[in-house]
């Protein structure tokens, strides 16, 4: 289930961006990137659409994942 980041306050929007990017093993080029420069470029991809938060039932939390991907799991679960 999507969950638009717009209706999350903003402690839970930090707190679920923390946990993703604390998370993936993203390069972010050269040089160290401190937690809220990640924490910001995060919140620039959701803002753009690039990515999207998503609530797994199955493990009972949310999660950040590009919206390419949402969307042909969304296809996948229309398949089915």
């Amino acid at each position: 289930m999507e969950i638009p980041y717009s209706a999350l306050t903003e402690d839970t929007l930090v707190a679920i961006i923390e946990d993703f990017v604390s998370r993936e093993a993203t390069d972010y080029g050269h040089g160290e990137v401190s937690m809220e420069q990640k924490v910001r470029q995060v919140r620039k991809q959701l803002e753009q659409g690039l990515v999207t938060i998503v609530y797994s039932v199955e493990e009972d939390a949310p999660y950040i994942i590009s919206r390419a991907e949402f969307l042909s799991r969304s296809k996948l679960k229309e398949a089915e």
